[in-house]
C-alpha cells in the first residue's frame, strides 16, 4: 500500500503558495505551506515557488534560510522542485535592469531578459520535451503550459563530465529566442512555466513529480 507523500510549499513571501497547495493536494499529496526549517527539511518533497524580481526572491529566500535548506536537501538527494522564479534562482546569477544578483548556483548560467518582441511572455506555449523525461511522462511536445515571465535562461551550460553520471534533461520553449522551460536533474526538478496554472497537463506533471518522492 502506497503512503501519501508529504510536500512542503516553502513560504518565503514570493510565490503562488495557495494555488500550488491546491494543485499538489489534487495530485494526492499531503501539503503544508510553511517556512519552518525542520518541516521543510523532513518533507518528502520541497516545492519552491517564485513570483517577482530575482533579487527580491533571493533576499526573501535567504532571510527564511531557504538557500541553506535547498542545499542541504539536495546534498542528501532529497527532492526539490522550483517553479517560475523559483527555478531561475537555482542558476548562478540573475541580471535585471543591469543589476547582477547571485543565485543558488545549483546550475551554471545567467537569467536575463527575454529576447523577444513581446515581453512579458504571458500565456500558453508548447515545449520541446527532453527525451526520456520522467517529468513529462504521459505528455508530448504538443502539450501546452502556462507561462508568465520577462526573464529566462537562453544558454544551458552544464554537461555531465563523468560518463557514469546522467546528464540533466533540459526541456525548451521558444518565445523570440529559445529558452530553458524545464530541467530534470536527479533530485532537482524545475519549470519556468506554472504547472499549477496549466490544467490537465500541469496536473500530470505534478503527479509525475509526486510519484518520484
Amino acid at each position: 500500500m502506497s503512503t501519501t507523500k508529504k510536500v512542503v510549499v516553502f513560504d518565503y513571501g514570493f510565490g503562488n503558495v495557495r494555488s500550488a497547495e491546491r494543485a499538489l493536494a489534487r495530485a494526492g499529496a499531503d501539503v503544508e505551506i510553511t517556512r519552518d526549517y525542520d518541516k521543510a527539511m523532513n518533507a518528502d518533497g520541497l516545492l519552491v515557488p517564485g513570483v517577482g524580481a530575482f533579487a527580491a526572491c533571493m533576499q526573501g529566500l535567504k532571510e527564511a534560510r531557504g538557500d541553506w535548506i535547498v542545499d542541504r536537501r539536495l546534498s542528501g538527494g532529497r527532492p526539490v522542485m522550483g517553479i517560475c522564479v523559483g527555478m531561475q534562482i537555482l542558476f548562478a546569477r540573475g541580471i535585471e535592469h543591469g543589476v547582477e544578483t547571485e543565485g543558488l548556483d545549483e546550475w551554471p548560467g545567467t537569467v536575463g531578459p527575454l529576447e523577444a518582441d513581446v515581453v512579458p511572455h504571458m500565456g500558453w506555449n508548447t515545449v520541446d520535451i527532453a527525451p526520456g523525461s520522467r517529468m513529462f511522462a504521459g505528455l508530448d511536445d504538443g502539450t501546452r503550459f502556462y507561462f508568465v515571465h520577462s526573464y529566462a535562461v537562453h544558454d544551458w551550460q552544464l554537461e555531465a563530465h563523468n560518463p557514469a553520471m546522467q546528464a540533466p534533461k533540459v526541456t525548451w520553449a521558444t518565445h523570440g529566442k529559445p529558452f530553458v522551460a524545464a530541467v530534470e536533474n536527479g533530485a532537482l526538478w524545475a519549470t519556468q512555466f506554472h504547472p499549477e496554472k496549466s490544467g490537465d497537463a500541469g496536473a500530470q506533471l505534478l503527479n509525475n513529480w509526486i510519484g518520484t518522492l
